[in-house]
C-alpha cells in the first residue's frame, strides 16, 4: 500500500521557519494542504512529478517554498516568516501520474494521503 509520511513540524514563534518534508516513493505530483480547525483543508503549494510546474495559494507566495528532490523521493515545503494563521495540521498528498509538468490544487484530485502533522505558531 502507497503511504506518503510527514515530518518536521513542531512549534515555532511567530517569525519563525520551519521545512516539512513528505517521503513520496512514488511518479506522484504532489500538494501540501492544510486544515485549522474548524475550517477547510486548502491547498497551500503544489509541484508536477519533474518540479517543472509549481502552485502557490496566492496568501503563501513569497513565505513559502515547494520543491523536491526526487533521487530521495522527498518533496519539502519551506515556511518562512510563520505568523499564528498558518497553525493547523498540514498534510501531504500525491496522485501518480503519467505527464511530467502536471499539478493540482484541489483536495479531490488526489488520492494519496500522508496522515497529517502539526505546525503551531505562537504569538
Amino acid at each position: 500500500q502507497v503511504q506518503l509520511v510527514e515530518s518536521g513540524g513542531g512549534w515555532v514563534q511567530a517569525g519563525g521557519s520551519l521545512r516539512l518534508s513528505c517521503a513520496a516513493s512514488g511518479r506522484f505530483a504532489v500538494g501540501w494542504f492544510r486544515q485549522a480547525p474548524g475550517k477547510e483543508r486548502d491547498c497551500v503549494a503544489a509541484i508536477s512529478w519533474s518540479g517543472s510546474t509549481i502552485y502557490y495559494r496566492d496568501s503563501m507566495k513569497g513565505r513559502f517554498a515547494i520543491s523536491r528532490d526526487n533521487a530521495v523521493n522527498t518533496v519539502y515545503l519551506q515556511m518562512n516568516s510563520l505568523v499564528p494563521e498558518d497553525t493547523a495540521v498540514y498534510y501531504c498528498a500525491g496522485r501518480l501520474v503519467g505527464a511530467s509538468s502536471v499539478v493540482y490544487s484541489v483536495a479531490g484530485e488526489y488520492n494519496v494521503w500522508g496522515q497529517g502533522i502539526q505546525v503551531t505558531v505562537s504569538s
